[in-house]
């Protein structure tokens, strides 16, 4: 097609119905980008479009990627988590990069194109990560948490290889000239650091002051953009890479008041420019090579997938981690990345890698990305075959549930996840004398439990012989408190297997999987935010002076439909308020005369059985739940809360 505005259309059009139906499907859209790239490249039959714009506006996808990184890791963040940094994210980078290197060298790669194949292996997609643990509900687990940031860290730690490259593109004459190359190359990114960071240090903030004066969105915006690629230039003038100019850049305006608007600035050019990135590669994707390499891409992703679980997992062991959350994590950080297929533009644009093996390491990280949600979906299972046992700690094993360990207990209630909600349903239950189980799957957690005397076992909840070994023919109950939908949808599944009978409450965290988990079997399902949502608006109306009868009511209708249990439990009830207003209780703020006997006295000290004081006035100001040694005083508004014969009998004593 010759009209360059009728390949933008069709580019645009292609992109726009892809990534819809990829994220229908739940897909990560970088996938999808990819595939409009394979689509409209000149390797396959159909409408082709030029692949050179693409490319040019490709690169700049890669200078604003950077760009942001940079202002999420300022110099100050950096060294607060060096930790983790220089730590744990490092050593994967470079243990990674070392093995897959090793092996691709010893496979007959040159040196050059086998450190290429490690440093891109060494990536894992932050946003595949982030985004499969947030469907399960994991993103806050200690593996979650761990996985994330280490996904992220990798951005950081790999700025170095974007030094490396270009070296690795132009030194081909031997080991000497690479070395010395290399330390060519070092000098350069020091000069660099030198003129945008501390430089831009000084020119930088006193800029985007002045501008921000203007208050004019429009100048702001071409003030970014122009810092970014300015930086981006100054590198590229070095003979370094323009991402990593970003990337300094970044790190300078992360340090100012402005990183929050630069980045909501910038974001939705990365964002477009990031999917043309991915069109681009998917331009550089050969499906009819895939024959001839496919076996070569599925090794290598196999590879890829192995030596990064047992690298991350390894360690993971050796900061302290026991062996199934290391293990998990390892999973997690065993698929490859975007920001592989970045290096891996940048290494072919130098020269730095042939052709052919681009191809097969673009095949096998791909590969790897589609493998990616069925391997974190069951990261759990796979470290469970790996993991050695139960974690121990000072030789204290963790307790573990087992058969006819209960000791006979029925009637009991069956809880899986001990965390927060978990925790505040068990106390709950004990203060009324209800007999409980709970099974969790943090073994410090569970021991702490243990130790306290609580009936907490370490086992998988969604494994059909735990529930059994915790007497769920026996029990009256079954509460799965976790944010595991995945596991959640297991556990329904076993349990209206062993007791078709049983009530089951699953919580979840917004109203999404309600529907999902009642199909599966869930008697009834809590979403979490909705809960929130109406203490907060509730207690707001409380302190707002509105009837309990009427907060109620106001409650109940907003739970009215959607909580099956609570909508037959009121069915029936009157809705006239007369009679619940006579006797429900109430708050009724009651002025302290200057005569009152009371005054002087201390709250603790005021005959008010039966009644709460829940907050006292003075001078204009609201003071919520007074202590009881608060003396009062005149013209004070004590708020108090009981029933109406109560509050009658306290406003008497206050009055005198």
């Amino acid at each position: 097609m010759e009209s360059l505005l009728a390949q933008t259309l069709l580019l645009l059009g292609t992109a726009i119905f892809v990534v819809v139906a990829f994220h229908h499907l739940k897909i990560p859209s970088s996938l999808g980008y990819i595939l409009v790239g394979v689509l409209l490249g000149s390797y396959t039959p159909g409408p082709v479009i030029a692949s050179q714009p693409v490319q040019l506006l490709a690169e700049f996808g890669i200078v604003f990627l950077l760009f942001t990184i940079g202002l999420n890791f300022s110099l100050p963040q950096i060294h607060a988590l060096r930790g983790v940094v220089l730590g744990l994210g490092t050593a994967q980078v470079a243990l990674t990069t070392v093995v897959v290197g090793a092996i691709a060298w010893f496979l007959g790669l040159p040196v050059a194109a086998a450190f290429v194949v490690g440093a891109v292996f060494a990536q894992s997609s932050t946003t595949i990560i982030s985004r499969a643990l947030a469907e399960q509900g994991e993103e806050h687990s200690r593996h979650g948490r761990m996985g994330i940031a280490m996904s992220v860290f990798q951005d950081v730690t790999a700025v170095p290889i974007l030094i490396v490259i270009p070296v690795l593109g132009s030194a081909a004459a031997g080991a000497w000239s690479m070395a010395g190359a290399l330390g060519v190359a070092l000098a350069k990114a020091a000069l660099a650091f030198v003129v945008v960071f501390v430089v831009g240090r000084r020119v930088l903030l006193p800029l985007f002051r002045l501008v921000a004066l203007q208050r004019s969105a429009e100048v702001f915006t071409l003030t970014v953009l122009f810092v970014s690629l300015l930086a981006a230039w100054v590198t590229q003038g070095l003979g370094m890479s323009t991402a990593f100019g970003a990337f300094l850049a970044g790190m300078v305006l992360g340090e100012t008041e402005f990183r929050h608007q630069v980045e909501s600035t910038i974001r939705p050019f990365r964002d477009v420019l990031l999917g043309l990135f991915f069109v681009g590669i998917g331009m550089l994707l050969d499906p009819a090579a895939i024959p001839q390499v496919w076996h070569l891409a599925l090794a290598g992703a196999a590879v890829l997938l192995g030596v990064k679980a047992i690298i991350v997992s390894a360690i993971a062991r050796l900061s302290g981690i026991d062996s199934f959350t290391a293990w998990r994590v390892g999973w997690i950080l065993s698929v490859g990345g975007e920001f592989g297929f970045a290096l891996l533009a940048i290494a072919l644009g130098m020269g730095a890698i042939d052709e052919r093996t681009g191809q097969v390491a673009l095949t096998a990280v791909l590969f790897s990305m589609i493998a990616a949600p069925f391997v974190i979906r069951y990261h759990a299972p796979l470290a469970r075959l790996l993991a050695r046992g139960v974690p121990e700690k000072r030789g204290e094993p963790v307790p573990q549930v087992k058969a006819g360990a209960l000791g006979g207990l029925r009637g009991h209630v069956i809880v899986c996840g001990y965390g927060r909600i978990g925790q505040a349903v068990a106390h709950v239950l004990e203060e009324e004398g209800i007999a409980f189980v709970a099974l969790d799957l943090d073994p410090e957690r569970v021991r702490a439990a243990h130790t306290a005397g609580e009936r907490v076992f370490y086992g998988d909840s969604s494994q059909r012989d735990i529930l059994e070994a915790v007497g769920i023919g026996e029990a009256r109950l079954l509460v799965v408190s976790h944010e595991d939908i995945p596991a959640a949808l297991k556990v329904l599944q076993h349990a209206r297997t062993l007791r078709p009978d049983l009530p089951v409450m699953v919580r979840t965290r917004d109203e999404r999987h309600v529907d999902e988990l009642r199909a599966a079997g869930a008697t009834e399902v809590v979403p979490e935010t909705l809960e929130a949502s109406l203490m907060i608006a509730a207690h707001a109306l409380v302190l707002l002076d509105v009837p309990l009868s009427r907060v109620a009511r106001r409650l109940r209708g907003r739970r009215d439909g959607r909580y099956q249990l609570l909508r037959e439990f009121f069915r029936g009830e009157p809705v006239a308020e007369a009679p619940q207003e006579a006797e429900s209780d109430r708050l009724r703020p009651v002025v302290v005369p200057a005569e009152s006997p009371m005054r002087g006295k201390a709250l603790g000290e005021l005959p008010l059985e039966g009644i709460a004081v829940t907050a006292l006035v003075r001078g204009g100001q609201r003071h919520l739940e007074p202590p009881r040694d608060m003396a009062i005083e005149a013209g004070d508004v004590v708020v108090l809360f009981g029933s109406p014969d109560d509050l009658g009998k306290a406003e008497r004593a206050l009055f005198g």
